[in-house]
């Protein structure tokens, strides 16, 4: 069972309001008390923000719809070819549809009992790939004929999935000279590093996730920092090179930092005319990647006095992905 993140059913001002609503409300998402947290949502953020939205939403629309959904469904259609007669593949939204109940109930009808889960976020955060769980886990207490439920909780640091990646970058390279790389993953809130951490380690400074270890390896920052590592050593990029950086700030509060919007100004008036940006906690292209990398820090960089943004692509439904979803699958079950 693969599951993304989700979409509006489209870009109408109703129906984002309507996955907002959804999506914020999840208490890993914001993590404050549902008293505080339903005002909150339903009162001011839902309300204002759904037009903003609305309008991203509608430059990100296609023919085909949403390009997270259409994506989602090519892996699922691909991995399922690549997989074979044997194994069946579901694919299930957090938020929105097609919901995770309606992938669960698919085995149903298949007499399955043995579910994988593979959550698309290749580095774990509570508010992605824990909350995919957590949800999971209470839709399966309900649906006794799934006797075993695997969960796949990372993969930021597999070869196949780092490789995958990073093809598409050498492309790039090759194509053009590129002053600095850019690294930029979805960020979350400081707190949210600082309360899941394993330990009293946790100092967010530029020394803490600079090694990946036992007592960080369950970190999203740690792990974030690790992927860019790996990526720059395939792709021969010295650390001087490149530069890790978080987007998608969401309010006031301190989120990870250096935010990616503020990181591309300063290389701008730093004199670094071309750069060269990957996403790597997104396997699908979607409003962050396409409107507000491709688009609206484009429009940052080029206003600091940049010349040339250029955004690799999501890995999508490449077959590098597939090939790297089916090795994955493969370490996972025994007797794959």
């Amino acid at each position: 069972m693969l599951i993304n993140l989700g979409t509006p059913d489209s870009p109408a001002v109703g129906d984002v309001r309507r996955y907002l609503r959804e999506f914020l409300m999840d208490e890993h998402i914001i993590d404050i008390p549902f008293y505080k947290r339903w005002p909150l949502v339903h009162l001011i953020i839902a309300p204002f923000r759904a037009p903003v939205s609305a309008r991203a939403y509608a430059r990100l629309w296609q023919d085909a719809g949403s390009p997270l959904l259409y994506h989602s469904l090519t892996i699922k259609k691909k991995l399922q070819e690549a997989l074979g007669e044997h194994f069946f593949v579901t694919l299930g939204m957090r938020y929105g549809k097609p919901g995770i109940a309606h992938a669960l109930d698919e085995f149903k009808t298949r007499n399955i009992s043995r579910v994988l889960a593979i959550p698309l976020f290749p580095q774990y955060a509570s508010a992605t790939t824990g909350s995919i769980i957590k949800e999971v886990e209470k839709l399966k207490s309900k649906r006794d004929y799934i006797r075993e439920l695997l969960f796949v909780e990372n993969f930021f640091d597999q070869p196949d999935f780092v490789n995958a990646v990073a093809e598409a970058g050498k492309y790039e390279l090759k194509k053009s000279l590129y002053d600095h790389v850019i690294f930029s993953f979805h960020g979350v809130p400081e707190r949210q590093i600082i309360k899941n951490a394993p330990g009293p380690q946790c100092t967010l400074s530029s020394t803490c996730c600079a090694t990946l270890h036992e007592g960080n390896r369950k970190c999203y920052r740690a792990q974030c920092y690790a992927t860019a590592r790996l990526m720059a050593h395939s792709m021969h990029i010295s650390p001087g090179n490149y530069t890790v950086t978080f987007q998608s700030r969401l309010g006031k509060g301190r989120w990870l930092q250096p935010y990616t919007a503020e990181t591309v100004k300063k290389l701008a008036r730093e004199g670094k005319k071309n750069v060269l940006v990957f996403s790597p906690s997104f396997v699908t292209d979607c409003l962050e990647t396409t409107i507000e990398l491709g688009v609206e820090n484009k429009e940052i960089f080029l206003a600091a006095g940049g010349k040339k943004w250029t955004v690799v692509k999501s890995l999508n439904g490449s077959e590098r992905f597939i090939t790297a979803l089916k090795k994955l699958i493969g370490e996972s079950l025994p007797g794959f």
